[in-house]
């Protein structure tokens, strides 16, 4: 067994193989709407933590407050290492994507189980593209170097009426660029939903057997996301990255807790909103 693979296994729950990663990185994009529930992020990690999930998604920045946590049995870090100006609205001139120098190095410092780098593939903007190709090439070739885990973000998006980029869940505009995040290289990968569920068979089956995580996008009613989460569970998937779906809840333990309900112990729809009016 590899280095890397021993960092796997910190990041998916020994039971049912899988993993609920709570993303509250949304400060690292610069986007004022972003900020919304992580206002006072100490508090907000404190929370989440006490939670159980088996990761929480954090910056450089902020990784401290999941990692001074006392305790063997805090959640996992996963370490964003990029950022970019692509979630504007409207979106600016000049779009970009960046690395933090050193990625894996950052992530062994910070004690993390993987590090993760987006691969944006945006409507008429080539030269972002590039540079998340870019990013990605030079993240798995560090990530070689200190047996870093690499997760890769593969996200397919459109242009809004508003003119701002949203998901795209086209499965045909998804499948490319998921299937060209695993010939990169990558060790896990953080996909979008596809509008219909059924085809994310599809897109566990272009991963070609690298673990696929359903990431959850913008807020949405409990009853959807659960129903998403439960068919995209029945599609293959290995676990799902929820942000604002958690961190805006009125009661994020509770959602925490449904999720990871139905991730490791098969609770069905029903099942899993109890845990949330009773916590």
């Amino acid at each position: 067994m590899t280095n890397h693979e021993f960092r796997l296994r910190r990041l998916f729950n020994p039971k049912s193989g899988r993993c609920l990663d709570i993303a509250v990185d949304h400060g690292f994009f610069g986007e004022r709407g972003f900020l919304t529930g992580i206002e006072d992020l100490a508090s907000a990690v404190q929370t989440l933590a006490a939670a159980e999930p088996d990761a929480i998604q954090l910056t450089v920045g902020q990784a401290h407050l999941l990692q001074g946590l006392g305790g063997r049995h805090r959640p996992a870090l996963v370490l964003r290492t990029d950022v970019a100006n692509v979630y504007g609205n409207p979106l600016p001139d000049y779009m970009y994507s960046l690395m933090i120098p050193e990625p894996a190095l950052r992530g062994v410092q910070l004690d993390a189980a993987c590090v993760v780098v987006n691969l944006f593939d945006l409507p008429g903007r080539p030269e972002v593209r590039e540079a998340c190709l870019q990013n990605v090439l030079l993240a798995r070739s560090d990530c070689d170097r200190y047996g870093m885990p690499l997760m890769v973000e593969p996200l397919a998006m459109k242009e809004s009426e508003s003119g701002a980029y949203t998901v795209n869940g086209d499965v045909n505009t998804i499948l490319p660029v998921v299937r060209q995040a695993v010939e990169l290289g990558a060790d896990i990968i953080k996909a979008d939903p596809t509008d219909d569920p059924e085809a994310y068979r599809d897109v566990i089956q272009t991963a070609t057997g690298v673990p696929v995580l359903v990431r959850g996008g913008g807020k949405v009613p409990d009853r959807e996301l659960l129903t998403r989460t439960a068919a995209m569970l029945k599609a293959g998937a290995a676990g799902v990255v929820y942000g604002r779906n958690i961190i805006q809840h009125q009661n994020p333990v509770g959602m925490t807790r449904a999720i990871m309900a139905m991730l490791h112990d098969g609770a069905d729809v029903a099942q899993a909103e109890r845990f949330i009016a009773s916590s």
